[in-house]
């Protein structure tokens, strides 16, 4: 997943204040914490963003913004007999307002609406596109030595379908009414066109402009962009729990470590013998799954099995429930992590694991017998294709006892950030390894990138995709998004991750020989890694694509496979392979910030 974030759609520019973001901070002193709401709180304290403007909801990436337009949300454009000619107006004006200052890249009102139009073009081949100077008047003066004005036209072979004056460049309202009534001249003389529909021929509009710009930037239509949204927050109404049958009974199958039943205790193989007073015997267990969604802060009625012949009732209040992303397994006595993308709860869901893994504060609830620390734990990034970069930092800042995870660049001044932590390291130091591939993407990449340059983990696997790209969110009025690239991120060390990806310590893409070879070169305290590693991490943007291949080539990007975890173990057991590898990241003081 390439997107994820916090709704924060209720402010005017969808950036929601601290103490809104994270309500424990609100809270008074006096008030007695809960233990959720003490690790809430503990890891919230860790996380510091650098910057002039709060921003609770970046991903790598996305940030949402609200586009502001004078109407309110108007039904989405699908007519099939007709061109919504005004709603499309709507859409053009917001967009052009969202995309102008923000693209990495600076761009006219004029290049973003040409670049659309050859949309019809797409869906009709035999529609076109010129810019020519502007017809003379009738009577005018040829002698005039002015510059002539140019029009656009919409054609199709040489009969004009659609010919306005060309505004100037940046005059968004002007740009948004040609573009509207040029698609609407196109759609009335295409048959082609209106088969497909308005929401097609916005779509292929977009699809045009963003052709111009980076593979990541692009419209997602309302429905797509609702379901995305849902990946990112939560699907409304949900007590967080899957069901499936078992004979004639309905038995929760897994439980959201997110949701209202996590909190209220229910467990993994419990039946739900009745929802509001309805019998769930002999019921199919998707029908009993839809019983449990409603509203956001409705309640629903439960009676579960409990031990023996006893039955309990509870009352749950259906909430937003974000999807689980971090999975606890073990390899030999190490505990694994594995982050499958950063939603809007990833950091609170991995703040809650290493919870249950570590001894308590003592501060808290003092308990004897613990050890001080977990032996060595390993985070698999393999496949996580990335979320929302505040979800990252904040997990860095779970590890980091202070220090810079990430920077962005970008023309727009919201979108640069250093993005700092500070607080303490929850493990104490224990040794980690992290997991990557070549699926490893974007927001997995800034935070192995980011425990790498620190020399706090080992980083294992092969060269990542190299997603060094933040997208910003802008909802437009027909509930449709865009993802718009509005910065480059920048990894600790000063290397950029665009294109280059993370480099790791321990490569497993060469083969089993190459493998070998460089296990033996650690256990005698040197590194096959260190020169490779050298050269990334000193390579400063812009980056030529020669040079980005001869760095990736030196650890190509893979899929993972089982032997990763082998060596991961391996590392974690050996306190030589460790440091050797951890040291052969640059030294910060030598490699320093740009």
């Amino acid at each position: 997943m390439d997107s994820d974030e916090l709704d924060s759609t209720h402010t005017p520019f969808g950036i929601t204040s601290l103490r809104h973001a994270f309500p424990f901070l609100s809270q008074s002193k006096s008030a007695p914490l809960t233990k959720a709401q003490r690790t809430a709180y503990a890891l919230r304290r860790r996380f510091m963003a650098f910057s002039t403007v709060l921003s609770v909801g970046l991903c790598c990436g996305v940030h949402p913004l609200v586009a502001q337009t004078s109407h309110s949300v108007p039904a989405v454009i699908a007519a099939a007999d007709s061109f919504p000619t005004n709603d499309t107006r709507d859409v053009l004006i917001a967009a052009l307002r969202f995309l102008i200052p923000r693209t990495l890249e600076s761009h006219s009102a004029h290049d973003f609406s040409v670049w659309g139009l050859d949309g019809l073009t797409a869906i009709d081949p035999s529609i076109t596109i010129q810019e020519d100077p502007a017809p003379q008047p009738h009577g005018a003066s040829n002698t005039e030595k002015s510059a002539p004005e140019m029009a656009l036209s919409v054609l199709r072979g040489q009969t004009i379908l659609f010919q306005r004056v060309i505004p100037a460049e940046n005059n968004i309202q002007a740009w948004a009414a040609l573009v509207a009534d040029a698609l609407h001249a196109g759609w009335h003389a295409s048959e082609a066109i209106q088969q497909n529909g308005a929401d097609a021929l916005l779509q292929s509009f977009f699809d045009e402009l963003f052709n111009h710009l980076d593979p990541y930037s692009r419209y997602l239509a309302p429905s797509f962009a609702n379901n995305d949204r849902q990946k990112r927050v939560g699907h409304d109404g949900s007590i967080g729990v899957t069901l499936e049958n078992s004979g004639h009974n309905v038995v929760i199958s897994a439980i959201n470590a997110n949701g209202p039943a996590w909190e209220a205790g229910l467990d993994i193989g419990q039946r739900i013998l009745s929802v509001d007073g309805h019998s769930t015997r002999s019921q199919p267990a998707e029908h009993i799954q839809t019983l449990l969604e409603g509203d956001t802060g409705t309640d629903v009625a439960l009676v579960t099995s409990g031990s023996g012949r006893n039955h309990n009732s509870v009352t749950l209040t259906r909430a937003s429930v974000p999807p689980e992303t971090v999975f606890l397994s073990h390899s030999g006595r190490y505990p694994v992590l594995k982050i499958t993308s950063f939603s809007s709860e990833t950091a609170e869901e991995m703040s809650q694991y290493l919870s249950q893994l570590l001894p308590p504060d003592d501060d808290i609830t003092p308990h004897k017998g613990h050890s001080h620390s977990i032996p060595g734990l390993i985070l698999d990034l393999r496949g996580d294709r990335g979320g929302v970069v505040q979800q990252a930092v904040t997990t860095a800042a779970l590890f980091l006892d202070h220090g810079i995870a990430v920077t962005t660049h970008g023309r727009y001044p919201q979108a640069n950030h250093i993005w700092a932590v500070q607080g303490g390291d929850m493990t104490q130091g224990a040794p980690i390894v992290i997991l990557v591939d070549g699926q490893t993407a974007s927001a997995s990449e800034i935070l192995a990138s980011a425990l790498a340059d620190h020399r706090r983990a080992v980083v294992v696997g092969s060269e990542t995709l190299g997603k060094g790209l933040t997208q910003v969110i802008g909802q437009m009025p027909n509930g449709g998004e865009l993802f718009v690239t509005w910065s480059r991120n920048q990894a600790p060390l000063g290397w950029p991750l665009q294109g280059l990806g993370v480099m790791p310590q321990i490569c497993t893409s060469l083969g089993g020989t190459s493998l070998d070879d460089q296990i033996k070169a650690l256990e005698h305290g040197h590194s096959l890694m260190e020169n490779a590693l050298h050269t990334a991490r000193a390579t400063r943007a812009p980056v030529s694509v020669s040079k980005i291949l001869s760095i990736r080539n030196q650890c190509p990007a893979a899929l993972g496979s089982d032997n990763d975890m082998e060596i991961a173990a391996a590392v974690l057991g050996s306190p030589q392979l460790y440091s050797t590898a951890l040291t052969a990241i640059p030294d910060e003081n030598s490699a320093p910030l740009h």
